[in-house]
């Protein structure tokens, strides 16, 4: 018994796939490197690139089987020979795998080109199979590449990586590249179903549902989950089990929770929320629910209930067709928005319940809730004359109507976080505290006091630019001066292009109640103290160097050029003329 559990392989190892066919979910993938070992036209280098967990490393492990095979090259490796098995145990010398991220030095690379010139010990090519390729540094990705362009005939490479954003483009472009995508969800619970079957267990399809939904789209990580889920729950797994081990809410208590909060029923969402944290519910799982009962709150507002990508089981789309029709489509955008910017703000606390208890509360007054961009129309000075825009019809007016309480006008952050950053009440007889700011003077104080809206408000890219400048409020007549070093010359000409400087002015407009434009200068850099002093200093040694004859005479005869005076060159004792002769 003690051997059979030292020897045991964990289900992600065993079910491995060992045939092109066994590629679950990269079809498309499969059916190219099948055709390309068919017709003879095997690239000398591929670019694997995909989430973890769907394929890549396997796929090119059975590349490799499909290339020395011995009855190869071949689609179909037999794997029964010596090297198909020794490299679906990886211990094969001629497929050299390699993990990016410990052998990413030049050092490392450097090897690698020594070795490449020697042929195959046994095997028909050398194959190198670098995982996670991008963690190569520069320099050892620059050493690469002369031998990837043109590698000797019996090599072969292989590269995987989950970011090929950061793999150089004259990598790329020396390699075929091929993406694999996300599986399914139901390719994943059928697979499962085939793996708990030849292990001679029993799962119920609603925890192997709840298995692939946890994994994300990664059979790698569906199979760990299953294995984990197996030792703890027996023969036998139920959905119950799994979310007693993973930490899963309950489909019933989110959707529970969700109709508290869309029915304004605080006290009641607050308390399931207590009872889903005692029972093992970790808040990030809970939000990661909440925000898919939301999504699929918005497509069946926006593509009816019948919508196939929906997440929930079908006997939840009659209640989310009920709870997504008195709902505006914004009112469902901010509560996604809330959603993840509390989701994103729960990584860096560890006051989680806190976090959800106020996210819940804000979902309970969604429709108290104004966007940004109606408090920046109704501060234009047309809408102060009396002439506000109408708002949409599933939205409520802006001032409360005598009896009701007063709406809430909330400022929403355009990044990623989605969080509130202001809140205030306005009533029937209030203004926008916008209204107030086209009578505020244009200066430096104004404009500091509303540039971080500005940031927030003309997008990440905009805002990326405006990093580099410094601004400066100038009046009569007023503008906003944006200056950027010459160093930054390439970010300022970006930011002059008339649809950034258009979006730029609307922001600020929409903030001053009038239009304020935007210029853009560019200016020389100036010299830091030190850098100046050495550049005079070295014009001085210039000038006193060409006035020694020594120099002077090497510059009429060679034609010579000053290119260096050392320290204390002009210290140096002048040679004496000659004396004219008698």
């Amino acid at each position: 018994m003690a051997k059979q559990r030292q020897n045991y392989t964990v289900l992600a190892r065993r079910y491995r796939p060992q045939q092109f066919a066994d590629l679950i979910g990269q079809e498309a993938v499969a059916q190219a490197l099948v055709n390309a070992l068919k017709t003879n036209r095997v690239a000398h280098a591929y670019l694997f690139t995909g989430t973890r967990g769907v394929g890549k490393t396997s796929a090119a492990r059975i590349l490799a089987k499909a290339l020395n095979c011995v009855k190869g090259p071949t689609p179909t490796p037999c794997d029964q020979c010596s090297s198909c098995k020794a490299i679906a145990a990886g211990e094969d010398v001629d497929v050299l795998e390699i993990d990016g991220a410990s052998n990413r030095n030049l050092d490392d690379i450097r090897e690698l080109r020594q070795n490449v010139q020697y042929k195959p010990i046994q095997s028909r090519f050398k194959i190198y199979i670098i995982d996670e390729v991008h963690q190569l540094t520069r320099d050892a990705f620059n050493a690469l590449l002369k031998t990837l362009e043109e590698p000797p005939p019996h090599v072969k490479f292989i590269f995987a990586t989950t970011d090929a954003q950061k793999v150089p483009a004259t990598i790329l472009s020396r390699c075929q590249r091929f993406d694999f995508a996300g599986i399914s969800t139901p390719r994943i619970v059928e697979r499962l179903r085939e793996v708990v079957s030849a292990e001679g267990a029993e799962a119920d399809d609603e925890a192997l549902e709840l298995i692939a939904r946890r994994a994300a789209h990664s059979m790698r990580d569906a199979q760990s989950l299953l294995d984990q889920c197996l030792a703890f729950g027996g023969s036998k797994l139920t959905a119950e089990r799994v979310r007693q081990l993973l930490g899963l809410a309950d489909d019933d208590l989110v959707a529970e929770l969700a109709a508290a909060v869309l029915a304004k029923d605080v006290a009641k969402a607050l308390s399931l929320l207590d009872t889903a944290l005692e029972s093992g519910v970790q808040p990030g799982e809970l939000l990661e629910h909440l925000m898919a009962y939301w999504r699929d709150l918005l497509l069946v507002k926006t593509a009816g209930p019948d919508y196939p990508g929906l997440i929930l089981s079908r006997r939840w789309h009659d209640a989310l067709r009920n709870q997504a029709e008195p709902l505006s489509v914004a009112d469902i955008l901010t509560g996604l928005d809330l959603i993840a910017g509390t989701s994103a703000r729960l990584r860096t606390t560890n006051q989680g319940r806190i976090l959800v208890e106020i996210l819940l509360v804000r979902l309970g007054r969604l429709e108290q809730l104004v966007p940004v961009t109606d408090v920046a129309s109704a501060a234009t000075p047309a809408n102060r004359a009396g002439t506000r825009p109408s708002p949409e019809p599933a939205s409520a007016p802006t001032s409360a109507a005598p009896g009701q309480p007063p709406r809430r006008i909330v400022s929403m952050t355009g990044g990623p976080s989605g969080q509130v950053v202001s809140a205030r009440e306005v009533t029937e007889d209030s203004e926008p505290e916008a209204s107030s700011a086209s009578e505020s003077p244009w200066n430096d104080a104004t404009l500091n006091a509303v540039w971080d809206q500005v940031v927030t408000g003309v997008g990440m890219r905009i805002a990326a630019l405006l990093e580099h400048a410094q601004r400066q409020a100038t009046s009569g007549p007023d503008c906003l001066v944006l200056r950027f070093p010459s160093r930054y010359n390439r970010d300022a000409e970006e930011l002059r292009d008339p649809e950034r400087l258009s979006r730029l002015e609307s922001v600020l407009q929409g903030l001053m109640g009038r239009r304020i434009p935007a210029r853009v200068v560019v200016e020389e850099d100036k010299l830091a103290p030190a850098v100046e002093r050495r550049v005079a200093r070295t014009a001085d040694q210039r000038s006193k160097a060409l006035e020694n004859p020594l120099v002077r005479k090497a510059v009429d005869l060679f034609g010579a050029q000053f290119v260096k005076a050392d320290e204390g060159f002009g210290s140096l004792p002048q040679p004496k003329p000659a004396e004219a002769e008698e």
